[in-house]
């Protein structure tokens, strides 16, 4: 014996079937807002117009900046010409590249190589933004992937 298939069945399914494909929809577009950083400029035409000449100044600096974690300590180092330098850190945030959820604020100390801080750092991707200035009060900003390092 086989049963008929009415129109209700047809309509119960197709519901369904587009509820789920809506409830998931909603649910990622949510996501995304709710873990999206913000902006990086609050107006980003006023910014463009120094972008240029900001840019050439910190390149004329000739700084090489790297950040490396181990064993949840964090290392920034920061060099010119070969040589360790210890510029003014205005700003340091580590986080996550995708959200600031985990965002931490370094309480970075020169050592005489490097800068180091104690971070919480799981695995993957982790950043470092950066605001420095130099002696001559040119502004650095500068966002470093930070490498790790196997213990």
């Amino acid at each position: 014996m086989t049963r008929e298939i009415k129109g209700w069945h047809v309509f119960t399914g197709f519901v369904a079937a587009f509820g789920v494909i809506i409830a998931v929809n909603l649910t990622l577009a949510y996501q995304a807002v709710a873990t999206f950083p913000g902006l990086e400029v609050k107006n980003s035409y006023v910014a463009s117009q120094s972008f240029d000449a900001d840019r050439a100044a910190q390149e004329a600096l000739a700084w090489t900046v790297n950040a490396e974690v181990t064993d949840d300590t964090l290392r920034l180092f920061i060099s010119h010409a070969g040589q360790p330098i210890a510029p003014e850190l205005q700003q340091a945030t580590f986080g996550r590249a995708t959200s600031v959820a985990a965002d931490q604020t370094p309480e970075f100390v020169f050592d005489g190589t490097a800068f180091v801080a104690p971070v919480v750092a799981g695995p993957g991707n982790w950043n470092l933004r950066l605001k420095m200035r130099a002696p001559d009060g040119t502004l650095f900003q500068q966002r470093v992937i930070v490498a790790h390092v196997p213990s």
